[in-house]
């Protein structure tokens, strides 16, 4: 991609009317637009790094069996008054249509993936089933305020297990928490991230959530250094001890929850008569799990604590592109350069404008925060390569175009 032709461009100064750090500087840096609170577009620079979120997600999910299907965001209020959520779900967006119904906009699917799924379920030969989607959701949210951290629209990847019984629920369960720290690891989250037991609210006693440690973080959680997880400020009262060890020294922190796990038993398929017949032809309840993680939010989780001063530091899979290349008048190199790295396959966002001031360059830069900065200028090309720095360090090396695609192709 040519800068040149990027019809977004950065801001000089951050937006005055958000007050979170993620909104400020994807805006700044081109990568959002703000609509409304709580609602953002995103443009060609946001859109790539959250289709690269999805892909690692999709990835993950489709290895421990989930099989992709995409839902309707509207929603009739028929399946919502079977379970009764329709008038206890505030934050529930609805509507009438001229059909004189009323339907709510999808904030979460258990009441259409339930009876969808019912359809095709008959005998225990039929289970244990996952089926997932990743699709927008809409929230009436009362604080919209934490950019893409709290939206009243967003993506969310929401998986759905059905099975036999508890006992085959629990080991999809402990696959399914496996699946999320390998999601976790490949965003750059894994050492900051814990798996943090909260109230299970109508589901179970316990839910559980994965929270990423963040200064700016809305929850509380107090986190067991000797097993790696942590209890949710919301239930520490009865849950005083470490669960999983006993330990009574726990560390407070401020996170972010970038995701959650639900045992739902039959809260879901009790109402929607959802049954199979088990191996001595009598009839069962469904057992089923609920696994969301929302793909805007962990991109905006990712900015908060993946940045310095000068702008934001993406993880090397998710940046927009692998490498900034940056001419300074030395766009005949340059072009090769950019060609060359293009149908090696190296994502290269490259800096050709030719209005823009050297300062301004490295400052777009920093602040857009892709993995590899090059700069190709006469006193680079004079010592015999190209300048290479990495987003995340301070070294500078002269590398020697005829060794970049190498260079690069290895890391």
């Amino acid at each position: 991609m040519k800068q040149s032709k990027l019809f977004t461009r950065t801001l000089k100064e951050e937006p005055k009317d958000e007050t979170s750090f993620n909104a400020k500087v994807l805006i700044r840096a081109g990568f959002i637009d703000k609509l409304a609170a709580g609602i953002y577009t995103f443009l060609p620079l946001g859109l790539r790094v959250h289709q690269k979120i999805c892909q690692i997600i999709r990835e993950e999910i489709n290895a421990i069996g989930g099989q992709e299907i995409l839902m309707p965001a509207l929603t009739p209020k028929d399946n919502w008054d079977i379970t009764g959520r329709w008038e206890n779900f505030d934050a529930l967006f609805k509507l009438s249509g001229h059909d004189l119904k009323q339907y709510a906009l999808g904030a979460t699917h258990e009441e259409i993936v339930t009876p969808t799924v019912g359809k095709h379920i008959f005998s225990y030969k039929d289970l244990s089933v996952a089926v997932y989607q990743i699709q927008t959701k809409f929230r009436n949210e009362k604080r919209a305020k934490a950019g893409l951290i709290r939206g009243r629209e967003f993506s969310m990847k929401d998986l759905y297990s059905f099975h036999g019984d508890e006992e085959a629920l629990n080991q999809y369960y402990k696959i399914a928490q496996k699946a999320y720290f390998k999601i976790f690891q490949r965003l750059g989250l894994l050492d900051i991230t814990y798996l943090t037991y909260a109230s299970g609210g109508d589901f179970s006693k316990y839910s559980h959530e994965f929270q990423t440690v963040a200064d700016s973080g809305e929850d509380t959680i107090y986190i067991c250094d000797a097993c790696k997880i942590a209890i949710n400020r919301e239930i520490i009262e009865e849950c005083s001890v470490c669960p999983n060890c006993g330990n009574q020294e726990l560390t407070e922190r401020r996170a972010i929850e970038v995701g959650n796990i639900f045992k739902l038993g039959t809260r879901f398929s009790k109402p929607f008569n959802l049954k199979y017949l088990d191996d001595q032809g009598q009839e069962q309840a469904v057992v089923m799990g609920c696994y969301g993680i929302g793909p805007s939010r962990l991109m905006g989780t990712i900015v908060e604590v993946s940045h310095d001063a000068k702008g934001i530091i993406w993880p090397g899979e998710i940046a927009p592109f692998k490498v900034h290349l940056l001419s300074l008048k030395e766009d005949d190199e340059a072009e090769k350069i950019y060609k060359d790295l293009s149908l090696a396959g190296i994502e290269t966002l490259y800096d050709d404008r030719s209005d823009v001031s050297a300062g301004e360059k490295f400052s777009d830069a920093d602040l857009i925060g892709c993995p590899y900065r090059v700069v190709v200028s006469a006193k680079s090309l004079k010592e015999g390569g190209v300048e290479v720095k990495q987003r995340s360090g301070h070294n500078l090396e002269n590398i020697r175009i005829n060794r970049l695609v190498e260079y690069f192709s290895k890391k």
